[in-house]
């Protein structure tokens, strides 16, 4: 399987997400912002960094790369995409995902483990998880606050697309304690915490992100 690795100017978790892709064993392919065609991959992972510097707003100039062009139509043909923190930012103002990523409630900078709750498994990013299981994954932001009107939150809540919450105390300020979501279709996933640094013992806190490699790939293969 095939996995994109989408690279913006000001990227930074570009390498980790693609070591974790092997790890989770498909085969990590690069995309370029400029790229005119996804390479025929499978499936696009978004990572974090400072796209462009996060200027204007986090992921506002990243939207019109021409690479997002061609990702915002395979993900409406049904394509699995996974936006990690500046990806998932990327993803809100692309409009896959509802909402917007604000500034933390402290306005301070976050780097810290932490642990979160995986609450919706159907997708292909979060299947190799069990409702209700905590994993502990890197969390690294400044605009990590997950924002939404009231009725985009019902709605949320109500059909089942919160993937992840935030355990004990809320580190950024996020609506319900959410630290990812889905679209409705459930091909499209946005996750502020980085699984990518979670894939292994030596590296990082725990191998608990790893699951995200290994679902896509499982989801793919059925």
């Amino acid at each position: 399987m095939r996995i994109g690795v989408v690279t913006f100017p000001g990227t930074l978790d570009d390498r980790d997400a693609a070591r974790a892709v092997v790890a989770g064993g498909s085969e990590a392919v690069s995309l370029w912002h400029a790229d005119a065609d996804l390479k025929s991959v499978d499936a696009v992972i978004l990572p974090g960094g400072f796209s462009y510097g996060d200027y204007l707003r986090c992921g506002a100039i990243s939207r019109f790369a021409p690479v997002m062009q061609l990702v915002i139509e395979a993900a409406g043909k049904g394509m699995p995409v996974l936006g990690i923190c500046n990806g998932f930012q990327v993803l809100c103002e692309s409009h896959l995902l509802p909402g917007a990523l604000t500034r933390n409630s402290d306005l301070h900078f976050l780097c810290r483990d932490q642990e979160i709750e995986m609450v919706n498994n159907t997708t292909p990013w979060t299947s190799s998880y069990k409702a209700g299981e905590k994993i502990v994954i890197p969390l690294k932001n400044g605009e990590g606050s997950f924002q939404c009107d009231d009725k985009t939150l019902a709605e949320l809540e109500g059909e089942g697309r919160v993937i992840a919450r935030y355990v004990g105390q809320n580190p950024n300020g996020s609506r319900n304690l959410i630290a990812g979501i889905t679209n409705a279709r459930g091909n499209v996933v946005g996750l502020m915490p980085h699984p990518e640094h979670a894939i292994d013992e030596l590296t990082g806190p725990s191998a608990q992100g790893l699951g995200f490699f290994t679902s896509i790939l499982q989801a793919m293969v059925k």
